[in-house]
């Protein structure tokens, strides 16, 4: 059956008798696998459409098992991102993570659009693209489900917690239950019992307002915003740990360039 959809290419890999394989993030069948004999180095308007970085329509042949590629025609390209090494790091860092986070074959309209947003704010943005890296991190816990309780304490329900955040409970914690979890850490840690507690960081930074504005404004928003560095390196730690908690995300290829 042959079919179309935009897409977005996550990643390229060359296999057999110069053929690759592209990893689509389309905006139909959501993540698939497309295998194709076009190479970019090719004269052809599809050779320009296999490109990582690129937003294009594809035109496939769907089998029962697999899906080929006909044709790809670009409707923006965001490859100039390599000329940029901080900008190709961040762009190839989020790249990865969506690739993680998504299942095969199945459509997710938001991640998708939040993608295009994404690159094309980056492809505008002069310096400090991390800030950006963050917010889309913020988004996708957002769409994904799984976003940290803000308003009241992830434990006792009370309101007002705006200082502790607990990884595995899932949000802000306040004080008096972050205490609790400590001294039972601490008690654990005494009696050499296999530790399983939650991950609570002490912020001090006023996390709450900054992961509510990075759910709430549009990613455009973040064109030309960058958070302190001392901020940045803390809700760094936290994310990290949040996503490897609760989604399963560990340690990226790419992660060592732009997530210190």
């Amino acid at each position: 059956m042959v079919t179309d959809t935009e897409a977005i290419v996550l990643r390229q890999v060359k296999t057999l008798n110069g053929r690759r394989m592209l990893l689509l993030f389309s905006r139909k069948f959501g993540k698939i696998s497309v295998g194709t004999s076009i190479t970019e180095g090719g004269k052809n308007k599809s050779a320009l459409a296999v490109r990582p970085f690129t937003y294009g329509r594809y035109e496939l042949f769907k089998g029962r098992d697999s899906y080929s590629l006909n044709s790809g025609q670009v409707i923006e390209s965001f490859y100039s991102l390599g000329e940029d090494l901080d900008k190709y790091m961040a762009g190839s860092y989020v790249l990865e993570l969506t690739e993680k986070l998504l299942a095969d074959d199945l459509p997710q309209p938001r991640m998708f659009g939040l993608l295009l947003d994404f690159l094309n704010t980056l492809e505008k943005r002069s310096k400090k693209h991390d800030t950006l890296v963050m917010a889309y991190m913020v988004k996708v816990l957002d769409i994904m489900g799984t976003m940290p309780e803000l308003d009241s304490c992830c434990v006792c329900g009370c309101r007002g917690a705006d200082r502790f955040f607990s990884v595995s409970g899932g949000g802000m914690m306040c004080a008096e239950c972050a205490r609790a979890a400590a001294e039972d850490t601490e008690a654990k840690a005494k009696s050499k019992a296999k530790a399983n507690e939650p991950l609570i960081y002490d912020t001090n930074f006023g996390i709450v307002n900054i992961l509510k504005y990075f759910q709430k404004e549009p990613m455009s928003t973040f064109g030309k915003i960058a958070l302190d560095e001392g901020i940045l390196k803390e809700l760094r730690a936290i994310l990290k740990s949040y996503l490897a908690y609760h989604l399963d995300v560990g340690k990226l290829k790419s992660e060592d360039f732009i997530i210190n």
